[in-house]
């Protein structure tokens, strides 16, 4: 299945694929529907169509978001590291996530780099698990892309500040269930810049995949249904360019996983800060008690 957030009639909707249209599910968006929903039942909970939908940010309100850095190899070269023992992982606020074709805006004079990363959707309560108990509660994967902010990265040895910036992770444009998806046989992890390719990775080189980053997480905090996890980026990133690349205003970032979809947000630079939050908006204008 393909399971969306979708903008229709002034409103969002969670939404399943249906041939080519898009048919109604009910919950105002994918975050609410997985943490009330088991995810076998979501199918035969399939309502009207939706003419004319479109997809939005389909996970606005993850109880936790979960990155996971250096988890290519061709990525940990170029950073100058070893191969990890255990993942490097770090946290992200649900604020930080914006849809699939929405601007980026940021301040200018930021050293501004793409990280184009599969993103795993939790579908059931994990505590302490192993792999295989891991694996099956998948409820699918997206595309993400961890815009990070290098220079405030580099400000410490933490990298939370260079990696939180409100509005600056877009995800989407579905999620895509593990039927239909098997990233240990191998997807493509691919990003343009403008046009031009900067990154093409397989995730059948992860040094931890999702279920293994699923059940490590586990062990020391409780994932829940629509939480996310990052699994990382591969080569190709600006900031391991000699000399290193950032993006300017007016920048097209493109990021796409063949058998999910393609991200494409533009980054405006303005001392202006992003508007317009997502989550309480679809709430409060849903006529739906």
């Amino acid at each position: 299945m393909k399971l969306a957030t979708v903008a229709h009639g002034g409103r969002t909707t969670a939404a399943v694929l249906d041939g080519d249209r898009w048919r109604e599910l009910p919950a105002y968006d994918l975050s609410v529907l997985l943490a009330t929903t088991a995810a076998d039942r979501i199918a035969s909970l399939a309502g009207a169509e939706l003419p004319g939908a479109t997809p939005v940010l389909p996970l606005p309100s993850p109880g936790k978001v979960v990155c996971c850095g250096l988890n290519y190899a061709d990525h940990i070269t170029e950073m100058g590291r070893d191969l990890p023992a255990h993942p490097t992982l770090f946290a992200k606020y649900a604020d930080t996530l914006t849809g699939p074709e929405d601007d980026l805006v940021l301040p200018p004079g930021l050293d501004l780099d793409w990280e184009a990363e599969l993103a795993v959707v939790v579908g059931a309560e994990l505590s302490r698990v192993d792999r295989d108990t891991a694996g099956r509660a998948i409820a699918g994967y997206t595309v993400a892309n961890d815009i990070s902010v290098r220079d405030w990265q580099k400000r410490t040895l933490q990298w939370f500040q260079g990696k939180a910036w409100d509005r600056t992770t877009p995800l989407g444009p579905v999620v895509v269930t593990p039927d239909e998806l098997d990233p240990v046989a191998g997807v493509e992890v691919i990003c343009r810049v403008n046009g031009v390719e900067r990154q093409r990775g397989n995730t059948s080189t992860l040094v931890f995949d999702a279920a293994e980053l699923l059940a490590y997480i586990s062990t020391f905090t409780v994932l829940r249904p629509g939480d996310i996890v990052l699994t990382g980026t591969p080569g190709g990133v600006g900031s391991g360019m000699n000399p290193p690349v950032f993006l300017a205003d007016g920048d097209l970032v493109e990021t796409e996983i063949p058998g999910i979809g393609t991200l494409r947000n533009r980054f405006r630079l303005t001392d202006s800060p992003p508007t317009g939050f997502p989550l309480t908006d679809s709430r409060l204008t849903d006529s739906r008690s």
